[in-house]
């Protein structure tokens, strides 16, 4: 399994290329006022409205620097009721894509953030994933992908 990795505050993450449209450099977002601080902005992506979670503050920290190695990560997001959205991701210090046999992968054993999954080692240290499966709460993602009622 092939996952980019970065980091949310001192700690590495990684998130499966699979679900990764592409990695954009950090962009100036629009604001979206009355959401929570973890929403970072409004990424205009050739004329598609994208919503970005500031990784860093979705798990409590202080909001992700602005720097060279900051990046937005556009992913393919499945919401729990089946639909596709574009979803952004603010990841900091961003550092390449690692290598990992899903026989590395086991379970954290810690019942923390709802949406990090399997731990691994390697040379550099501990990583654990990001599951988008269960990065946004029910609210959010009805604020974020309001449903278009129907003509």
């Amino acid at each position: 399994m092939k996952v980019l990795v970065f980091h949310i505050g001192k700690d590495r993450y990684g998130l499966p290329l699979a679900a990764i449209v592409r990695v954009l450099p950090l962009l100036e977002l629009k604001q979206l006022p009355l959401t929570p601080d973890y929403v970072a902005g409004l990424l205009d992506l050739h004329g598609l409205p994208v919503p970005v979670i500031d990784l860093s503050r979705l798990a409590g920290l202080a909001p992700a620097a602005a720097q060279f190695d900051t990046r937005i990560v556009v992913v393919d997001y499945r919401a729990p009721d089946g639909g596709q959205h574009v979803l952004g991701l603010m990841a900091s210090r961003v550092r390449g894509i690692a290598g990992f046999d899903p026989a590395q992968l086991g379970e954290c054993g810690v019942a923390g953030a709802p949406f990090l999954g399997q731990v691994a080692s390697d040379a550099d240290g501990m990583l654990q994933l990001v599951e988008l499966d269960h990065l946004l709460t029910a609210e959010v993602r009805a604020l974020l992908f309001p449903r278009r009622s129907a003509a």
